[in-house]
């Protein structure tokens, strides 16, 4: 009997590898069962063994067990599917042949490894008459002027820091790239547009400090997670910096007036609050600032490069956003790229060597590579 509740449970927590959370705790549940799916894969395994010692409900238990085990490995087939299209659908786009075909899109043996990490510097890059911002800077570990990625970390624009996610910070300090992960200034003591002249100023302390750091200034990439991916795409579309190649947008709201009719769930978070407090109040009461912060209104034929990715059952920010994007992007004739994740949940790069976190960490350096080598804008 015990064998069997166990494995109901398990069957129950597989369900989250293909169907969208509905609470946010659940949702955080959905991160750990799609990119460890390794682990909950294992347990399963085991929990099944234990039928070989006999007891009541074995047959019952087995078949629950086995559709469970098939469920919580799902991501690992889905992500060779993807793997299999990305680097041909990657370049198709950019017109470009593959920069790194030596590596594999995704590996069933690098889930099994630690991610590297490298040594930061804190910089304080503005100071305010109120306050002072800084950022973490990953050296490049290849000598000489190397390009630089501006990170601006998620957090609903009223939390997170510097240090989200900091393990690709030092992968693409290993490839190459020199990376500033930036703190900006935060909802609701400060709204938009203050995040955004946070990365100018970040922008323009890396170029004042270009010889000191080892960075190329012609060569610059703006990466934003969830809030900070609207921040980084309003950045990259109305700066018109010369020197900006790119923007790489993880599941990023992207049309703040759309968003704002359609909110997320109550129970995982309630996003017009949310909203309200970084835009300075409700729609109604301030339509234009909803528009004013909309990256993809600023979308034109001038716009760099964009690499947007998104995973289908993202229960925080609505897969319709990248699909809007896309959209005005291919409207204006803009090169860019979308990696669709069918599994993925908001969040899902928080092991980047799971399914998720492999695809979107390959295709950031394929991004990366071909934007700040070739002549795309």
């Amino acid at each position: 009997m015990i064998r069997l509740i166990l494995i109901v449970l398990l069957f129950l927590l597989s369900l989250l590898a293909v169907f969208k959370a509905f609470e946010y705790h659940l949702w955080l549940l959905a991160i750990a069962v799609t990119e460890f799916p390794w682990l909950f894969s294992s347990i399963t395994i085991v929990v099944l063994l234990t039928g070989f010692f006999g007891g009541r409900f074995i047959m019952p238990g087995t078949i629950i067990g086995i559709v469970a085990l098939l469920l919580f490995l799902s991501p690992i087939a889905r992500a060779y599917v993807v793997a299999g299209n990305v680097r041909a659908e990657f370049d198709g786009a950019f017109g470009v042949t593959n920069t790194d075909s030596s590596s594999a899109p995704f590996s069933f043996l690098k889930m099994f490894k630690k991610p590297v990490s490298i040594a930061y510097k804190k910089i304080t890059y503005v100071k305010y008459a109120d306050t002072a911002m800084s950022l973490d800077f990953y050296p490049s570990r290849i000598l000489g002027k190397k390009p630089c990625v501006i990170v601006v970390h998620g957090g609903s624009w009223s939390g997170g820091d510097s240090q989200q996610l900091p393990e690709l910070n030092s992968y693409l300090a290993t490839k190459g790239y020199n990376v500033a992960s930036i703190n900006y200034r935060l909802a609701p003591k400060w709204q938009t547009p203050a995040p955004v002249e946070d990365v100018a100023n970040a922008t323009k302390y890396i170029r004042e400090h270009a010889d000191e750091l080892n960075v190329d200034t012609t060569q610059l990439v703006l990466i934003g997670r969830s809030a900070g991916a609207q921040i980084a795409l309003l950045a990259a579309y109305t700066m018109h910096n010369k020197n900006l190649k790119g923007v790489i947008d993880f599941y990023g709201p992207a049309d703040m007036v759309w968003g704002y009719s359609a909110p997320a769930s109550p129970l995982i978070m309630d996003s017009r609050k949310v909203m309200e407090q970084y835009i300075g109040g409700t729609y109604s009461q301030v339509p234009q600032k909803y528009f004013d912060c909309s990256p993809l209104v600023y979308v034109d034929k001038q716009s760099v490069p964009t690499l947007i990715i998104h995973g289908n059952n993202d229960v925080l920010v609505s897969p319709e956003h990248s699909h809007r994007l896309n959209g005005a992007l291919q409207s204006s004739g803009i090169k860019h790229y979308w990696l669709q994740l069918p599994w993925a949940t908001h969040g899902f790069d928080f092991n980047l060597n799971g399914p998720g976190g492999q695809l979107s960490t390959y295709t950031v350096l394929q991004f990366l590579n071909t934007v700040t080598r070739s002549p795309l804008n």
